[in-house]
């Protein structure tokens, strides 16, 4: 099988193209190395990709929809796709808009095209967000549940990309599945996620920035539960029911546990053997107080099991932390 992974030099993208290339299957890797966070850690996992056999790469930005479909003439035909190319980050969404129109929205675009005119493709599971959730005070967040009020223009972004999704199924009838990640950390993890702030802050005793002055909580999941996730939804493209039932599904892929994110930077300072300087902090716009989700229906249709709690992930993060910058 040959599957496209774009955001190959991405967090999640690294591991699971890794994955995919570990159980035997040809991956072809996309990315733009942009430079939103260091790009010196994206052409380090890139490098690890590219010293296994059956990894091909091509550096493409998504928003660049010539260059994207010149691309696609040369890379040829596709079994599957996992779309996780994307700009991330709620704060950097504030401040820098038009990057995620371009990448979210125009790069969703470009590859649901592409899907249409593939005809070997057999499924595009894509990545969504958490954030789409928005202002929801339900918990745990259910798939069912309305998801109209985003509170940042990231979580507008992922909610149109579902939509535009479901209008894709409809039409073309090519299977589709979303995944909502819920606050993904790990090894090679993102310098724009808290753990990598935290750790980073902490063994170099500089202050953390804690905002709500540390009263939330989040849904933290660890990387290897993330990639069984996605690749048990690869391996199971949602059926065609006809025309009131198009073959697009939607699931959360999180931990099924809410933490405080005060024990989450305990379990940092315990890793680094050394205690936080707090900068407690009023809560930053378009953020939200607490996360869950319930995993139900990706446990039942995909057997999703996380099975990694922060006590054993948080230790095995700073450990890469350690290595990697030599800390």
């Amino acid at each position: 099988m040959t599957v496209l992974v774009t955001g190959a030099a991405g967090f999640i993208g690294f591991h699971v193209a890794s994955a995919l290339l570990a159980r035997g299957e040809r991956v072809v890797g996309v990315d733009n190395l942009n430079a939103y966070y260091d790009v010196d850690l994206k052409k380090a996992r890139l490098a690890r990709l590219e010293e296994t056999p059956g990894f091909t790469f091509h550096r493409l930005d998504l928003g660049d929809r010539a260059a994207a479909e010149a691309a696609f003439d040369r890379i040829g035909p596709l079994d599957g796709i996992v779309h996780l190319a994307a700009q991330a980050g709620v704060r950097h969404s504030l401040t820098e808009p038009h990057a995620y129109i371009e990448a979210n929205i125009t790069g969703h675009l470009v590859i649901l095209e592409a899907c249409r005119r593939l005809p070997d493709l057999k499924h595009l599971v894509y990545a969504s967000s958490s954030s789409v959730y928005g202002g929801n005070r339900k918990l745990p967040f259910a798939i069912e549940d309305p998801v109209d009020r985003p509170l940042s223009l990231y979580g507008a972004t992922k909610r149109a990309d579902e939509l535009m999704s479901a209008a894709y199924a409809h039409l073309f009838r090519v299977p589709m599945t979303g995944l909502r990640f819920f606050t993904v950390y790990g090894p090679w993890g993102r310098p724009d996620m808290s753990a990598y702030l935290f750790t980073k802050a902490i063994l170099a005793g500089e202050p953390i920035r804690v905002f709500n002055k540390g009263d939330m909580r989040r849904d933290f999941t660890y990387i290897d539960d993330i990639v069984q996730g996605v690749l048990a939804a690869l391996d199971h493209p949602p059926s065609d029911g006809g025309e009131d039932a198009p073959p697009h599904r939607l699931y959360n892929l999180g931990n099924h546990r809410s933490e405080p994110l005060m024990r989450f930077i305990g379990m940092i300072e315990e890793a680094c053997g050394r205690k936080a300087k707090l900068d407690l902090l009023p809560m930053q716009p378009g953020d939200v107080r607490e996360t869950f989700a319930d995993i139900t229906a990706a446990a039942n249709d995909l057997g999703f099991a996380p099975r990694t709690p922060i006590d054993e992930g948080i230790p095995q993060f700073v450990a890469w932390f350690r290595e990697y910058h030599g800390a």
